[in-house]
């Protein structure tokens, strides 16, 4: 291990086990500044308490889910980087947030796939594009890589076209490149996007990733891997194949999973935050990443609220929590971090950031891992918060 990554790594205990062991973790509730400080004991498996996760790698400043942009995460101090797992016709795992790839590649300019534009229904909603399932590997790698947000991210277009749209496989080999370069392992956190949907076209997502993840030696309790879904039934059969950790997804009270509606399962969101959903979703998984309005509502003028239980309930079940997504811009902050009124202009990130982990999770998904990174520090072991 390198000087500095030893220094940022600081190995920490096991509080947070996999579910089933017998040990649950700290029953923490919503934690001052500094009690966060002094919580070292928090993080899982050598990652630093509380983790920084480049979503979509370091996609604030690079096209989302490019190599490039998974790259800079790293190097602006990310410790475990996103991935998100959609298939080819041909059955190849590639990284994309979503199968339409209209708004993250160049396929519109691209005369000789004009016909494939169509309309599908994915999860309930009639969306309109390209979608990689109708395209082989070789057709999707002629393709490049663009910003999906140009209109926030104005600057990001500087780099349109400067990578195509990796494999996951790929990725496999570059986070291990890197982790020799680098003297610590790189961590990923692998997403399965729309499950029931791609396995209802004979595209199951989950056997092919555990294959992957056997081949890339990732399948075991003690790997530099989350795996996550907000579908539950593709976290318990993950965890038929493979032992590596797993985190459920959660998304806003009110929704249901997309496999609890084909199933005709009543829950919502709201019921699986509840102690019983939290009980449930642990004999399966060793975390949540929940959307973090579950952990701090916003009122209707965009303004945090109050804290829930949330974090104090899912601790006490030795479930950690991974929720998403910090970003630096005003249009994605609490209204009284914004400053301004340009919506793609930086509010007060640093503000909001610290605020997040005040609450005591053990991670979050960020945009922009080095305004993560910067809050977090304050709450890590042997620092006192900057605020403080």
């Amino acid at each position: 291990m390198t000087q500095g990554g030893a220094a940022r790594r600081t190995v920490l205990g096991a509080a947070v086990l996999a579910a089933g062991s017998g040990i649950t973790g700290l029953a923490a509730g919503p934690a001052s500044a500094a009690s966060a400080a002094g919580h070292g004991d928090r993080g899982h498996r050598g990652l630093p308490y509380p983790a920084v996760i480049g979503h979509r790698g370091a996609s604030g400043y690079r096209p989302e889910h490019t190599l490039g942009s998974y790259r800079l995460a790293l190097d602006l101090g990310a410790d475990v980087v996103e991935q998100d797992l959609v298939p080819t016709r041909d059955g190849h795992l590639v990284c994309r947030h979503e199968n339409e790839i209209g708004g993250t590649t160049d396929v519109a300019d691209h005369r000789e796939f004009a016909s494939r534009r169509t309309t599908k229904t994915v999860d309930g909603v009639q969306v309109t594009g390209w979608f990689t399932e109708d395209f082989t590997l070789a057709e999707l790698k002629t393709l490049r890589a663009k910003e999906r947000i140009p209109a926030v991210r104005q600057r990001n277009t500087l780099y349109d076209g400067q990578w195509a749209v990796p494999t996951f496989e790929e990725v496999l080999r570059w986070a291990d490149r890197e982790g020799r370069r680098r003297g610590e392992r790189v961590w990923l956190h692998v997403e399965t996007k729309h499950p029931s949907y791609f396995r209802s076209l004979g595209l199951g997502l989950e056997e092919p990733l555990a294959r992957l993840l056997r081949r890339y030696g990732r399948d075991g309790r003690d790997a530099a891997v989350f795996l996550q879904s907000f579908e539950p039934s593709s976290i318990q059969r993950l965890s038929r194949l493979v032992s590596a950790p797993r985190v459920v997804l959660l998304s806003a009270a009110g929704t249901r999973p997309w496999d609890f509606e084909q199933a005709g399962d009543p829950r919502t969101v709201a019921d699986l935050v509840k102690p019983e959903g939290l009980k449930w979703i642990a004999g399966f998984a060793q975390g949540i990443g929940p959307t973090m309005d579950l952990i701090l509502p916003r009122d209707a003028a965009g303004r945090l609220g109050a804290p829930t239980t949330l974090v104090r309930d899912a601790h006490a079940r030795g479930l950690l929590l991974h929720p998403y997504t910090a970003r630096n811009e005003n249009s994605f902050l609490p209204a009284e971090y914004r400053r301004g009124t340009d919506p793609a202009a930086y509010g007060d990130a640093l503000g909001a950031f610290r605020t997040y982990f005040e609450q005591g999770i053990d991670g979050i998904f960020t945009d922009n891992p080095d305004t993560g990174l910067l809050a977090a520090e304050a709450f890590r072991p042997g620092r006192r918060p900057v605020n403080g």
